[in-house]
């Protein structure tokens, strides 16, 4: 499956401190852009997550590559960086891995020619937008509407506006 251009975000970056929370903020952005809400919180801490990871164990300076996915089902995220030292899911669940994996529906990592990457996807169905729901029609299949209003000009307006009653048809 092909992913629409505007569901996919990579940069290219040197690792640092300051940069985790700056990317924390465009992918934020990113994802409500997409619609994706409710993914917010959980993919940004997961980021956070990996991005500190590569500051601390491969250290400052090193060429990083983010990459989301989104194929409006499943939210993919990856962290690929230089260092050839895979990380490790540690026994006490303490660690980095152990929160990606609490937040994530999967997760996994892969050598590269480079380095290596650690991905993990989320379940992120496409939301629907409430005007493509038709309403439900009430008991005895009447039909719910609203009944046209007259809107008054401005000389004869007054403090009271008119309100749609409903109609049963």
């Amino acid at each position: 499956m092909t992913v629409p251009l505007d569901r996919h975000y990579l940069v290219e970056f040197q690792v640092s401190a300051e940069r985790v929370s700056q990317l924390r903020r465009i992918i934020a952005a990113h994802l409500r852009h997409w619609s994706l809400e409710l993914h917010v919180r959980p993919v940004c801490r997961g980021v956070e997550e990996l991005l500190t990871n590569v500051h601390r164990h491969v250290g400052d300076d090193n060429n990083c590559v983010v990459e989301l996915r989104w194929s409006g089902r499943h939210l993919t995220v990856s962290v690929a960086d230089n260092s050839a030292e895979m990380p490790r899911l540690l026994g006490n669940g303490g660690g980095g891995l152990s929160r990606i994996m609490a937040l994530s529906d999967s997760w996994g990592t892969c050598r590269t020619t480079e380095g290596k990457v650690v991905w993990f996807t989320r379940y992120a169905k496409e939301p629907r937008t409430a005007d493509m729901v038709p309403p439900a029609p009430l008991p005895g299949g009447r039909e719910f509407c609203r009944a046209p209003v007259a809107v008054p000009d401005a000389a004869t307006a007054t403090t009271a506006s008119p309100k749609a009653a409903p109609v049963l048809v």
